[in-house]
């Protein structure tokens, strides 16, 4: 077996010599894969990777003289950046559109909260950050290029008037700090709940010399700004001295500020926004700016009005600028959660716009369906998984998402979600079907992330899946009994679990939340073996195992132990990578398929020709090109301990090169097309294949091609991941292959001789 391996190895290696490009010439770069419908509506921004906490700041990114969009998402630490575009024939006349491009503007390293805000008067926001349980740091925007520069100004801002003298200003983890001009006099002030109990609120005022605030020196004005005190109970707070009456917890949550002038007399009234509450709180300032005035009648939790107020599942914080392009500054409200393991709510098309309707004056939010950019992408609330196979029997693939879960009717579980691939060979078009495919929501398990893969070898395509039943993950599978080239025929009910091989330490399949499957030929000998991203520290060994497929006996026992630390995979410091996900590809056209891999850091690394590598695997990082510099840069997906990310390769539009799309811990998608790569395709005959007097004609081919040989073979066929996708039982001399099932693509057509002797040949299916 390992000599037929290694020579089929270089069989391949021979026949894609010739159009093989330079490592360092291939690459990854953003491109929408598809349109994407829902209803009526064409999601504009379908592939943007969709949001969970995003807080929102406007920027010029491209130097055009209109205010783009910079959000940054708390609980995945990603940084994302839309343009205000031209849109001719709506009714703004301009839209969001997301350009990925500039992210990499911005540090790589932002968490907690950033806010784009302009300290210093230029004219151009600079860049206030969480660092250090609560500090801040800034950064200035010195433009380079036409484009924003971010350059740091200080890690830690300091402040005087406190009982200590000059002490680090520090708001504590989970607040939201109100970065705003509160006193009017021009220079940026800081304004939040303490750090220490957040119940009440802390004004700093920037007492930098001169018209501007650039000196970024503050002053603490008062620890008890408004005399308020923030109470256990949502909504609830005492004013001047009296008591809340109620102990307060051990977790106090935190409080997002937004500073607004409600009711139009000139002062700063407050948005008040608290962990664990779904209300974001209205406070007007009856008083001044330095001698506010809040009483509980200027208190209301049903802002902006009693018919529609602001709900968010938990932790709402308030942005204001001009969301729907008509030059009046807007309410965009979004979860603020670090993360959702305990509040276990739906973060999806969890964004809402608050129009302003007020033509002057004190504004007036009006509540508008459909939210605020979530909308117009996929999003399947958190822990997108996807996958691709043609599940309606029109040979073009379909989409099928997993994820991690979402709350629907009270019942937080995770769903299949279905796209039916409604476009042409060319050109595909996914129209959403379900978000409940195969009624998976009822069993309520976690951790839903789906494989279409042919586990018997019948040439249709079969659902394999891990998942978290509420004790223990399993890997399932459930059979399609229908015919190659027919509508997928799946019955939930009949869904297996891969047995584990052997006594805990000694092979058993892992069994830890958030395992990550994919099934490819990792030995070459026509079977699907399972590779395996895991956590499970029960077992030696680290993040990557491979399962080999034996082969033979129950499919349910045919995965066994290979090797349990397969690659050697590390992270740059010598760990183990967290939240590993692996996915195999054909991915820089040199014709030997990729291990391409994700993690919690949040970066995508390629490991090429990975059957040729052994011991510890090399890897590439530098993959995805940014056309604003021309160069290739590393993935920043996000990066959070708690992150999960799955990658799903397919050739969506018939050119014979895999499109990669990345399932988020946002809940949505992001694709990528590849970038010089090689896409001339000639059918290439080697000596053995000389030797067998191998022929595929016509080639290339549409619904059927004939193989010939000098003498009796077996084929197998197998797509660019390796995937075997039709076997034939008996050898012959001639071979009719019925290509009226498969997507379009390159596939390999391997010839094999009673004496062993292999040949290898392109096929390419138009």
């Amino acid at each position: 077996m390992r000599r037929s391996y290694l020579l089929l190895l270089a069989l391949l290696a021979f026949f894609f010599a010739a159009t093989a490009q330079p490592g360092t010439g291939f690459g990854f770069e953003f491109r929408p894969a598809a349109a994407v419908v829902h209803g009526a509506d064409t999601l504009r921004n379908a592939w943007a990777g969709g949001l969970n906490t995003p807080q929102f700041s406007t920027i010029d990114l491209n130097d055009d003289g209109q205010d783009d969009l910079f959000a940054f998402d708390r609980e995945t630490s990603r940084v994302y950046t839309f343009l205000s575009v031209a849109a001719p024939g709506t009714a703004a006349g301009r839209r969001w559109a997301y350009a990925p491009q500039y992210e990499a503007l911005f540090p790589a390293d932002l968490q907690g909260w950033a806010l784009l805000r302009d300290y210093d008067c230029d004219g151009r926001p600079d860049l206030f950050t969480y660092v250090n349980n609560g500090e801040i740091r800034v950064f200035r925007n010195v433009p380079a290029n036409g484009r924003p520069s971010f350059q740091l100004t200080t890690n830690q801002i300091r402040f005087s008037g406190g009982f200590s003298g000059t002490a680090n200003l520090t708001l504590g983890g989970y607040n939201m700090p109100a970065i705003q001009d509160v006193d009017g006099d021009g220079k940026l002030d800081i304004m939040s709940y303490d750090f220490i109990s957040a119940s009440v609120i802390e004004l700093y005022l920037n007492t930098s010399p001169g018209t501007c605030g650039n000196a970024l020196t503050f002053t603490l004005k008062t620890n008890n700004w408004g005399g308020l005190q923030a109470c256990q109970s949502c909504a609830s707070y005492k004013f001047n001295g009296q008591s809340c009456f109620v102990a307060r917890p051990l977790h106090t949550g935190g409080h997002s500020l937004l500073l607004v002038d409600l009711d139009g007399d000139g002062d700063q009234d407050l948005l008040d926004g608290r962990d664990n509450c779904p209300e974001l709180v209205s406070l007007l300032n009856q008083g001044t700016a330095l001698a506010p005035v809040l009483t509980q009648a200027g208190i209301s939790a049903s802002f902006p009005s009693a018919a529609a107020p602001v709900r968010v599942p938990v932790f709402p914080t308030g942005y204001s600028f001009d969301a729907n392009f008509d030059g009046r500054p807007d309410l965009v409200v979004a979860p603020n959660i670090f993360t959702n393991l305990e509040d276990k709510v739906s973060l999806r098309d969890n964004v809402q716009l608050f129009e302003n309707t007020a033509a002057s004056g004190a504004p007036a939010f009006a509540y508008r369906a459909g939210g605020f950019l979530a909308n117009e992408m996929i999003d399947v609330s958190e822990g997108a998984a996807p996958t691709f196979g043609d599940l309606d029997g029109d040979g073009l693939p379909d989409l099928l998402i997993g994820n991690h879960a979402d709350r629907v009717d009270g019942v937080y579980r995770a769903n299949l979600t279905y796209y039916r691939n409604v476009g042409t060979r060319t050109r595909p078009m996914f129209r959403f079907v379900t978000a409940d495919y195969l009624g998976l929501a009822a069993q309520r398990l976690l951790g839903l992330k789906p494989v279409l893969v042919d586990l018997n070898r019948d040439g249709a395509l079969d659902l394999a899946y891990s998942a978290w039943n509420g004790t223990i993950n399993r890997l399932y599978y459930i059979l399609n009994t229908a015919a190659a080239g027919q509508p997928v025929a799946f019955d939930a009910a009949t869904a297996v679990d891969f047995k584990p091989q052997g006594a805990a330490t000694t092979g058993v399949l892992p069994r830890t939340q958030g395992d990550v499957p994919a099934f490819v030929d990792v030995d070459n000998d026509g079977y699907v073996d399972l590779l395996l991203g895991t956590n499970d520290s029960r077992e030696p060994g680290m993040s990557l195992h491979y399962f080999r497929n034996r082969g033979s006996g129950p499919l349910d026992n045919a995965f066994v132990l290979a090797d349990n630390d397969f690659g050697r995979l590390r992270t740059a410091t010598g760990g183990r990578p967290v939240n590993l996900s692996p996915t195999v590809a054909d991915f820089d056209g040199d014709g030997q398929p990729d291990l391409l891999t994700a993690d919690a850091a949040g970066g995508l690394r390629l490991f090429s020709n990975y059957r040729a590598q052994s011991g510890t695997f090399s890897d590439r990082t530098d993959l995805l090109h940014n056309p604003l510099t021309g160069q290739y840069e590393p993935t920043r997906l996000g990066r959070n301990a708690n992150a999960r990310f799955a990658l799903a390769p397919a050739d969506l539009n018939g050119d014979g090169a895999p499109e990669l799309l990345v399932g988020t811990q946002a809940g949505g998608l992001l694709s990528y097309g590849t970038r010089n790569r090689p896409t001339t395709i000639t059918a290439t005959r080697s000596e053995a294949a000389r030797a067998l007097a191998l022929a595929i004609y016509p080639n290339p081919a549409t619904a059927s091609a004939t193989v010939e040989a000098r003498s009796p073979v077996r084929l197998t066929l197998l797509d660019l991941t390796g995937r075997v996708v039709q076997t034939t039982a008996l050898p012959q001399r001639q071979h009719l292959l019925n290509l009226s099932s498969l997507a379009p693509g390159v596939y390999l057509v391997r010839a094999t001789g009673a004496d062993g002797a292999a040949a290898v040949q392109r096929l390419l299916v138009r």
